[in-house]
């Protein structure tokens, strides 16, 4: 049939219609919160979610999240002191560690998850160890292991290795199955992009590198067979779900991950693309929610089953 018996307005006249045939739905259950855990407590007025918190402010903010029924959240810690190797990551004593056996005596209901890297503790600001001035790769494989079962160890329910080193799965899943915590689940930051979005993550957590860039191991982003490969390795080595990151330049890598594996696949709305909608918002150039939801909805759609996003509190208010 065509016009004009098929009229497709029919089913746009009012937000009831709308919202009774809306093929995609944000719903919170699906998206993860990060949270920046430091020495000192340091706001951000301008972007809030990238403000450092104390291993003490957190019962507070737990309660906050659970109030607004925020289910998960990921953990990045900046130490007190940073060395060549990023030795803070796996200590016992260390800023992500206590924060998550206070997170976890705080709340029964948040899923913890961390980020397994080693930017945030290296001097230099790569993610390893390095071999003149290239990470050697590894070489880092033997601390981010021992990084992700610290975190396990401490409460951690779910590893996020995001690296970007080859092989670091198959490790990570070798070494928490020796320290009997097979049942802890690896998502891995799979399709991790050389990506100029990360400018206010990497300012938040001090990890901008001291020279050079990440490109030597992060995917181009012209590439996507390259990603489905990545993601293929991953999955041999035993990760559990996929992540792509960032989230909105790389809707068709969402989508490819999606139809080509059956695990779960999550994305990373960074801070690049929070920032960016923030700034616009501020100076009046579009309503800011509405370019939120529009885009975390692209996001879904495209393919994503898990969401993190520095918007999961603003999310929680206006769902």
């Amino acid at each position: 049939m065509s016009f004009p018996a098929t009229r497709l307005r029919r089913l746009r006249r009012s937000d009831r219609l709308r919202a009774l045939v809306r093929e995609t739905r944000l719903d919170l259950d699906d998206f993860v919160f990060p949270l920046f855990v430091g020495p000192r407590t340091e706001p951000n007025a301008d972007l809030p979610p990238f403000g450092r918190l104390t291993v003490e402010d957190l019962a507070a903010e737990a309660a906050e999240l659970e109030r607004l029924g925020v289910r998960a959240v990921m953990l990045f810690g900046i130490p007190d002191e940073k060395d060549a190797e990023g030795s803070g990551a796996w200590d016992d004593d260390g800023v992500v560690q206590r924060a998550l056996r206070t997170l976890r005596e705080a709340s029964s209901n948040l899923v913890l998850t961390t980020d397994v890297c080693l930017c945030e503790y290296t001097s230099h600001g790569h993610c390893g160890p390095l071999d003149g001035e290239d990470v050697d790769n590894d070489a880092t494989l033997e601390l981010l292991a021992r990084t992700a079962v610290s975190h396990a160890e401490a409460g951690a329910e779910i590893v996020c290795p995001s690296d970007m080193m080859d092989g670091r799965v198959a490790a990570i899943r070798a070494a928490l199955d020796d320290a009997a915590q097979s049942h802890i689940p690896i998502v891995s930051y799979a399709a991790k992009y050389a990506s100029a979005f990360y400018g206010p993550f990497r300012e938040a957590v001090d990890s901008a590198p001291a020279f050079g860039d990440r490109r030597g191991y992060q995917l181009d982003p012209a590439n996507v067979r390259e990603a489905l490969r990545e993601c293929e390795l991953d999955v041999r080595e035993g990760a559990d779900a996929l992540l792509v990151k960032p989230a909105l330049p790389n809707l068709d890598v969402i989508r490819a991950v999606r139809e080509r594996f059956d695990l779960p696949v999550g994305a990373y709305n960074v801070s690049g693309e929070y920032a960016m909608l923030k700034a616009a918002g501020a100076r009046g150039w579009l309503d800011e929610r509405q370019a939120a939801v529009e885009s975390l909805t692209a996001i879904v759609r495209a393919g994503a089953d898990v969401v993190v996003s520095y918007w999961t509190k603003e999310l929680a208010g206006w769902l």
